[in-house]
């Protein structure tokens, strides 16, 4: 299998406020360092199947670069692969961030998203974030078109400002696929029915 180095591109992140009451959690609930693997398979309407793994999937929690006492920071890595039994697809690697807020039941779609980016030219992103906030933060993504893809992070650095309290993350890895499938002209489009999947990774500890 084709292996493709994290790209250094345009990373793109949402922010959404969610309600804080009963989602507060401790430093406990997230797990830190060596994160289990994982996997998925999803069929569509017209028989595109899609599978989704995980391994090798690290965080390391560390001091945040603004060192203010203030900031929540971790290094993750690990690698993503996507194949398809037919079409082509589009994959897409990031991660959920959120401020004292439990994310383990949080998933992509959230309501009254603000939108952010910022150059990823160096690996880092730092995403400022008050308590009961997340983020919706895209690592690194690309084009499915020979049944197999493959989105290796090593090191991607995740600085969290603005918490002052516990902060915590999880892995995303979304795949949308079609026969046909083409993104040409910024629109979407296929010879089939589109299938989506994601695939969410273990909540971690940002330091």
């Amino acid at each position: 299998m084709r292996k493709n180095p994290m790209r250094t591109a345009v990373v793109a992140a949402a922010v959404a406020a969610v309600a804080a009451t009963g989602l507060t959690t401790g430093a406990g609930a997230a797990d830190a360092a060596r994160l289990p693997n994982g996997s998925k398979t999803s069929t569509g309407i017209d028989g595109q199947k899609v599978t989704i793994k995980r391994t090798g999937e690290r965080a390391n929690p560390m001091p945040s670069v603004a060192n203010n006492g203030a900031g929540r920071a971790a290094a993750v890595s690990g690698t993503y692969k996507a194949t398809l039994n037919k079409g082509k697809g589009h994959m897409q690697v990031g991660y959920l961030v959120g401020c004292q807020v439990n994310i383990s039941g949080l998933t992509l779609g959230l309501s009254g998203a603000i939108s952010l980016s910022a150059a990823s030219l160096s690996g880092a992103l730092t995403v400022p974030l008050n308590p009961g906030e997340v983020a919706v933060v895209s690592s690194d993504e690309m084009m499915i078109k020979k049944g197999k893809a493959t989105l290796m992070v090593d090191g991607f650095h995740i600085d969290v400002q603005q918490c002052g309290g516990y902060a915590a993350a999880r892995s995303f890895v979304k795949v949308m696929a079609a026969e046909g499938m083409s993104t040409e002209d910024g629109g979407l489009s296929g010879d089939s029915g589109f299938i989506q999947s994601t695939l969410y990774g273990k909540p971690f500890s940002l330091n």
